[in-house]
């Protein structure tokens, strides 16, 4: 329950819509609970802040808005309400939408701006069905059962879905923190490369979800998986969780815990990948069990045991 009674009307709404952003994740990923309540008290509302804007906009395009009755063109004025509402947020700290405030009012403390979002909207774009009414529309593209991704498309998707989510994190993490430009440079290339592992162990995971239900194929416009085709995005995954891996030194400790935890989280969701047959992928999620979830949160908090205490007032 909120204690809001002594707070001035900013701070009370600030407090309620950080609230629904707790809900609204809570609701939808029971593996990011967990590592959020891995971080220090003075991240953790605001990774769970940022990720809030990001299911709203992932469950708009995924299917929602077109469900509620949305039509393509519709859906599309949606997520550009969205993008301009999130950009007029950040520069004037306030939203009516609470998402978009808890959002913007972390934003504002961790030096997230329009270049990192104008990207993530960019990619949210992506996955819009297109309008058979717009200028230039093909009316083959509205047939199509299965969109693939090309590697270029699948590249500047996985940098706006992911990559630069992984740089907003990175950015709240490192807020309080003197760091010089190399070991900045290595750490946004650390979040860069886990984000991308993230998104493509997941599009492995939802492979049959993805082209069946939502006629996407993100896998470098492959769209049926072969063992050649899984091997090579098992190997480029732990690639990308490797980069990762070598700058978590580098995080405060008080972050460090919940990033190791997600890390080997997907390190054991793609092993598993690895060792499933290529044609199963589409018919199940590969999933890990709760108890082998609580195992790594403890590996992880044992991996870094302290933490470190915040050298400036928490941003809100």
């Amino acid at each position: 329950m909120l204690r809001t009674r002594r707070l001035e009307p900013l701070d009370h709404y600030t407090a309620a819509a950080e609230s629904a952003s707790a809900r609204i994740i809570a609701a939808y990923s029971t593996s990011f609970g967990l590592a959020t309540r891995l971080l220090g008290r003075r991240h953790r509302r605001h990774i769970r802040n940022i990720y809030a804007l990001v299911r709203v906009a992932d469950e708009l395009v995924d299917g929602v808005a077109a469900e509620a009755g949305l039509g393509p063109a519709e859906q599309r004025r949606e997520l550009d309400d969205l993008e301009v509402e999130t950009e007029l947020a950040m520069r004037t700290g306030y939203s009516a939408n609470p998402i978009v405030h808890a959002f913007a009012r972390t934003a504002g403390g961790a030096a997230i701006d329009a270049a990192l979002t104008r990207p993530f909207f960019a990619s949210m774009r992506m996955d819009l069905p297109p309008d058979p009414d717009a200028r230039g529309a093909r009316p083959e593209q509205a047939l199509t059962r299965t969109r693939a991704f090309g590697p270029d498309e699948h590249a500047a998707y996985v940098h706006g879905s992911a990559e630069v989510v992984g740089i907003m994190c990175l950015r709240v993490f490192m807020r309080d923190e003197a760091v010089g430009p190399e070991t900045v440079r290595r750490l946004e290339h650390g979040a860069r490369q886990l984000g991308a592992a993230f998104q493509n162990v997941n599009f492995l995971r939802d492979i049959g979800d993805d082209t069946e239900r939502l006629g996407r194929a993100y896998l470098g416009g492959e769209v049926e998986m072969t063992p050649q085709l899984q091997q090579r995005w098992v190997d480029t995954i732990r690639g990308q969780l490797a980069d990762a891996e070598a700058v978590l030194p580098l995080l405060p400790r008080d972050a460090r815990g919940a990033v190791g935890c997600a890390l080997r989280l997907f390190e054991r969701l793609t092993e598993r990948i690895a060792r499933t047959p290529a044609p199963a992928l589409r018919r199940g999620r590969v999933r890990v069990s709760n108890p082998v979830k609580a195992w790594l949160a403890v590996r992880s908090m044992l991996a870094s045991p302290a933490s470190l205490p915040s050298r400036k007032a928490d941003i809100g």
